[in-house]
């Protein structure tokens, strides 16, 4: 491919196209085959078209986008941005080609989708429904309100940061996402969450049994449901929500 020309370089509005196609469209065509990989070569097509004005350069380059891709869509977002780097500086000229791509693909969307999915679908989301579920009692919208636009604030913000770190950094923003300091931080967030899920269900899950034992007589000398209380309140609810979260992990 040839080189390109100085006028050819990524500008805001290209990157920021690039990012827009990945928050809109990164499981565009989601399949159990191909999971994200159309997603992401959707959202490398200004990039590409950007640096290659040749049609067949074009065709040429998305080639290394074919390649089987998944991970999680939000934390994702820091690789699609770390590929427009390296398309830069593939068009550039500098040694790097398709399998380079690929292998740095590879390599990144297992750690970033573990980190993701513990700290977004794990923590992030159930410390918003917490909170939303907290502001609609009494049958209020507010917490539905609530939720939808933290969560499309947090979402959008949050990924275009990530992308454009991405972009600017290249490797170097992932090493604070899998590093010491991406691990002190993924752990005080979940502390955390735990608290607030913990909270949430004190609050709204009660689980009560109301068997009682009587006599002969017809006196009743054993209610389970006290007996549990004296010894831990809530007992129930957390050995039923403790075995709700077991069975999710076989499911």
């Amino acid at each position: 491919m040839d080189k390109i020309n100085s006028h050819n370089q990524l500008d805001q509005k290209t990157l920021t196209k690039s990012f827009h196609r990945w928050f809109w469209g990164a499981l565009t065509c989601f399949s159990q085959e191909h999971m994200q990989t159309f997603g992401y070569m959707a959202s490398m097509l200004p990039i590409l078209r950007k640096l290659y004005p040749k049609h067949e350069d074009q065709v040429k380059a998305i080639k290394a986008y074919t390649a089987f891709f998944n991970t999680n869509p939000m934390l994702g977002t820091v690789i699609v941005g770390i590929t427009a780097s390296m398309e830069q500086a593939r068009a550039d000229g500098k040694e790097i080609d398709g399998e380079t791509i690929n292998d740095m693909r590879a390599g990144l969307m297992g750690p970033i989708a573990g980190i993701g999915d513990s700290l977004i679908d794990g923590t992030l989301i159930p410390i918003l429904l917490g909170i939303s579920l907290g502001m609609s009692s009494g049958g209020s919208p507010l917490g539905a309100i609530f939720y939808i636009i933290a969560w499309v604030l947090i979402a959008y913000f949050g990924q275009r940061f990530l992308y454009f770190r991405g972009y600017k950094f290249g490797d170097q923003a992932v090493s604070f996402l899998v590093g010491k300091q991406g691990a002190a931080v993924r752990h005080a967030i979940g502390t955390v969450g735990s608290m607030v899920v913990g909270g949430v269900l004190a609050s709204w899950v009660s689980v009560t049994t109301s068997l009682k034992l009587t006599g002969a007589n017809g006196k009743v000398f054993l209610n389970l449901q006290d007996k549990l209380d004296s010894i831990y309140p809530g007992l129930l609810t957390v050995a039923v929500t403790f075995f709700c979260w077991c069975i999710s992990w076989f499911l």
